[in-house]
């Protein structure tokens, strides 16, 4: 069985090297097919993309998107918005905003401005957690079962129907050689051998046939009810378009109430009675200098000699810069060639989050050397 499937298979190449190289005629498939198959195959094309485009939309910031990915895994499509934890940047410009809010002060109308902005930013960044997970549900969750399920069950019919034709070209070209051959040959073989022979062939071509006209059935019917699914396809881009109408009335309805509160306590910061305000002087806070004639008594100062010896601090993992880094997206860190960047943690195999100069972000692994590895 094995030997005869593997003659099989050498058979199709050979009959496909021959259409190919050779120039021989294959079977033709009309019109209204080629079209099904094109109009599929963009199909194909649109459902990848799509998906992949949607995700970029919904999580913009490609080096989050790498995070996500390395530590938590992105397998789940729906229900996975807060719990992938996806910065999102309403929320983080809020948490910002509240943070700030409440080190200044409650008597601060700047400060309670801070505060009622800080919030209403955290409720935009709850209502895109909603939208993500409306999307994922409804949108690419329907994307990835067609391309996992139906899409794969066409393009498995279309390439066995592709086996089968040139099974059954093979068998029909060998037919018609077998033909010529004994037409030219009259003493060749024996009547009832020849007999044999021509019914043996006959019964391959016919069941080749009938297994080419079994998978150009299912090919044809898989890429028509594909084709025609309109309906559903129509109706899942409906429901994005719902999502996002609704994400954006949300987000007005939450910024009419901000505006609305922050011009009040623009007209509160303006008609609040000003103050006068008199700096003191040293002399106010009971500081007095020194006089030369107090000089005796200072007290001296420590001589460098004497000053305590440093305990070394402990080593932070660390890496240095092999050549400049310049940041293309937000959340990367940018450095120069010799500089010395703190590690924080490895995010994948491809990228390091550290810090230098007072900033934080990610940058990649081969642009640097480790000098004191993580822990």
């Amino acid at each position: 069985m094995a030997f005869a499937g593997l003659k099989k298979q050498i058979n199709k190449a050979n009959q496909y090297m021959t259409e190919k190289m050779g120039g021989a005629e294959g079977t033709k498939l009309d019109v209204d097919f080629v079209d099904m198959e094109r109009k599929t195959d963009v199909t194909c094309e649109l459902v990848e993309e799509l998906q992949m485009k949607t995700k970029e939309f919904l999580q913009p910031n490609p080096t989050a998107r790498a995070k996500m990915a390395a530590v938590k895994g992105i397998s789940k499509l729906s229900g996975q918005a807060k719990a992938s934890t996806y910065p999102q940047p309403e929320g983080v410009l809020g948490d910002c905003m509240l943070l700030y809010g409440k080190k200044m002060g409650e008597d601060s109308i700047f400060a309670q401005a801070l505060i009622e902005m800080g919030e209403a930013m955290k409720q935009m960044a709850d209502v895109k957690y909603s939208l993500d997970d409306n999307i994922k549900q409804n949108f690419l969750e329907p994307l990835h079962h067609l391309q996992t399920k139906d899409l794969k069950e066409v393009m498995h019919h279309r390439k066995k129907l592709q086996g089968r034709r040139l099974d059954f070209d093979c068998k029909r070209r060998r037919q018609a050689k077998a033909m010529i051959k004994n037409s030219g040959s009259p003493h060749f073989g024996s009547p009832a051998k020849s007999s044999f022979t021509s019914t043996h062939v006959d019964d391959e071509i016919r069941q080749a046939e009938e297994k080419f006209a079994e998978s150009l059935h299912l090919a044809q019917m898989g890429m028509f009810n594909l084709l025609e699914n309109d309906v559903e396809q129509v109706a899942q881009l409906a429901t994005f378009s719902e999502g996002l109408l609704e994400y954006h009335q949300q987000c007005i309805e939450i910024l009419k109430v901000l505006t609305e509160t922050l011009l009040e306590k623009k007209d509160e910061a303006a008609n609040r009675p000003k103050l006068e305000f008199v700096p003191k002087t040293l002399a106010d806070l009971n500081v007095e200098g020194l006089s030369l004639g107090d000089g005796m008594n200072a007290s001296p100062l420590p001589s460098p000699s004497k000053s305590p010896a440093r305990t070394p601090m402990p080593k932070q993992p660390c890496c240095t810069a092999l050549y400049d880094f310049e940041p293309e997206n937000p959340g990367e860190l940018g450095f120069k060639e010799n500089d010395t960047i703190t590690l924080i943690q490895r995010v994948d195999d491809n990228w390091f989050e550290g810090s230098v100069n007072g900033r934080t972000g990610y940058f990649p692994v081969s642009y640097v050397q480790v000098v004191q590895p993580l822990p």
